[in-house]
């Protein structure tokens, strides 16, 4: 997915960037707990948008990273999109090669997978005959 499709309240997002720049951090107390926050800007080849990250993900990225949200959520501050790992997602950092090996790596699972509830599918329907 490109950047520029996402759209204020769409989930389950899967994007791939640049993190061209990280802001200030800032930290607070929420419910008694300790949390980190820094805005940073993800940009790909067809826009930009302003990734909120947090906690570890604020010292784990630097400008420059290739990155992948996975099941990332879009929703709005100050009338601004705005894209965060949420509480269900995650964002790995990416090398080029690395990139194109977990792609391939990805397909094979899930051609593996695949193939698994075919053969389920198929050991089902020769039990169900065979009664």
């Amino acid at each position: 997915m490109n950047i520029s499709e996402l759209t204020i309240g769409q989930g389950r997002v899967n994007v791939e960037g640049i993190i061209k720049s990280i802001g200030n951090t800032r930290s607070f107390t929420k419910y008694g707990k300790q949390l980190t926050v820094a805005n940073a800007i993800l940009s790909d080849d067809s826009g930009s948008i302003t990734l909120t990250l947090w906690n570890d993900d604020v010292t784990r990225f630097k400008e420059g990273d290739k990155i992948k949200v996975l099941n990332g959520w879009v929703g709005e501050f100050q009338g601004e999109k705005q894209l965060t790992s949420g509480k269900y997602g995650s964002i790995e950092k990416l090398d080029a090669g690395d990139n194109q090996e977990k792609i391939h790596e990805e397909i094979d699972g899930q051609d593996e997978q695949n193939e698994t509830s075919d053969e389920t599918r198929e050991s089902e329907d020769t039990e169900e005959s065979v009664y």
